[in-house]
């Protein structure tokens, strides 16, 4: 999605969990290597703390910082690719993790966008959160993924 301040992708989903264990489940690099399909984030989890995703094979992904920090509530990352030339370029994004609690379920709202108008990064992400976020929804609520995990840095990566 595009809008007037540039480009944007917006990803809601409704976990059977609770927020903290939701919550658990984004900052944990040992869970998070089953849902992001093997690689794993590295941070150090306060605001203004470095951020990286880790590819399998020990290469940075993504790199940033911690820009809002609230236990089970929400996480907002400073963010630039790391490994692809013509992402970096275009500079860096944010990404907000929101939580609330719906009901019996929690709301995992994920926005990821950037100044850059038309930005090939974000539409890459379009595609990439999805599959993430429905091996995480999958692995809290069943205990598996829906997606194995994947080559990453080859082409279609």
């Amino acid at each position: 999605m595009t809008d007037a301040i540039g480009s944007r992708f917006v990803y809601v989903t409704y976990i059977r969990t609770t927020p903290e264990q939701l919550w658990s489940a984004l900052i944990s690099a040992d869970f998070a290597r089953q849902y992001w399909r093997g690689a794993h984030p590295e941070a150090d989890w306060k605001v203004g703390g470095a951020w990286k995703l880790v590819f399998p094979d020990g290469r940075v992904a993504d790199a940033g910082e911690i820009v809002e920090f609230e236990p089970a509530r929400r996480l907002s990352i400073r963010w630039r690719n790391e490994f692809k030339p013509e992402f970096k370029a275009e500079g860096w994004s944010l990404c907000v993790m929101e939580i609330e609690t719906v009901d019996a379920a929690v709301k995992l709202t994920v926005s990821h966008g950037m100044e850059r108008q038309g930005s090939k990064f974000i539409g890459a992400v379009s595609a990439g959160w999805p599959q993430i976020l429905s091996n995480l929804k999958s692995l809290l609520e069943t205990g598996s993924v829906v997606l194995p995990p994947m080559q990453f840095g080859s082409p279609q990566a």
